[in-house]
């Protein structure tokens, strides 16, 4: 059994991580309210955006179609916007989408696709893809804790030319979609070509007019949606770290006070045997004398 000394200092340790697993949680908590509400404020953008976006390409539809809404023939050539986290401690959130990008792979490899390009948004999944061999075609990290369009809009455009120049046939975007603050739910969608699904059918047709024309407004729009859906992703997988975070650093330092109690009731039980033993020595000198 240990000694005295050794258990208190293990006590002090442990009690030193609760302490900073403790002040963490508390930062996470305030950064997933602050995330929650940025994530809902670019929802209703995003969502303005796409019926504008259907209207459009619905009404337009016989004029021009632009190369966002074009299915290939077939897909020899995919590209996927991989969005992860730049720091850990987070539970499972990286590891959890990152293994459904990795099964989407070797899906698509056993498809008969010779092409996967990678766009990584977040340092663990360029990380990841580098350790695998994947070939990345940009990747942007450091994002901090608020997510500014100007700093994603390089690295998706160079996804975005590659596919408009025929190079990819469709583009993937995972990322981890925030549900509530225990509930996280990594998601593996495509992106490009636009489904009836992303943009869906206009309830109402609008009579446009357009300046200068249909297809340079329609080029600029669908563009525009493209990189708001993108944001939107970055903005739900920011909100999911920080409640993922906070999640685990209240289990770290519930565990942390359960080992701490642990420690002290062993403390006690050798502190109670030492003592023991020096009144037994002491009885057995008296009597011996």
């Amino acid at each position: 059994m240990a000694g005295g000394k050794e258990i208190r200092t293990k006590i002090k340790s442990v009690q030193n991580t609760r302490k900073i697993t403790k002040a963490m949680e508390m930062v996470a908590a305030s950064k997933m309210r602050k995330a929650q509400e940025r994530m809902r404020a670019a929802r209703p953008y995003a969502e303005k955006i796409r019926r504008l976006a259907a209207n459009l390409s619905q009404a337009s539809i016989s004029d021009y179609k632009h190369p966002f809404l074009i299915k290939p023939a077939q897909v020899k050539r995919v590209g996927l916007i991989l969005v992860t986290t730049d720091k850990g401690l987070c539970g499972g959130l990286n590891t959890n989408v990152l293994r459904i990008a990795l099964n989407g792979m070797k899906e698509w490899e056993s498809q008969g696709v010779a092409d996967i390009r990678c766009t990584c948004i977040g340092n663990k999944g360029y990380g990841f893809v580098q350790r695998i061999g994947g070939k990345v075609i940009s990747h942007v990290t450091q994002l901090g804790d608020t997510p500014h369009l100007e700093k994603l809009i390089g690295p998706v455009k160079v996804m975005l030319d590659a596919f408009q120049a025929g190079e990819l046939d469709v583009v993937y975007l995972a990322y981890t979609r925030f549900i509530n603050t225990m509930k996280q739910e990594p998601v593996l969608e495509q992106l490009l070509p636009l489904s009836g699904d992303r943009l869906g059918t206009p309830e109402t047709s609008w009579d446009y007019l357009y300046e200068p024309d249909a297809q340079t407004v329609i080029d600029e729009l669908l563009v525009r949606y493209v990189e708001a859906l993108v944001y939107q992703a970055v903005a739900e997988n920011m909100a999911s770290e920080q409640s993922a975070r906070m999640v685990a650093m209240k289990a770290a330092s519930d565990n942390a006070k359960n080992v701490i109690n642990e420690l002290q009731l062993v403390y006690n039980k050798t502190r109670q045997a030492g003592i023991t033993k020096e009144l037994a020595e002491i009885v057995s000198g008296a009597a011996a004398v």
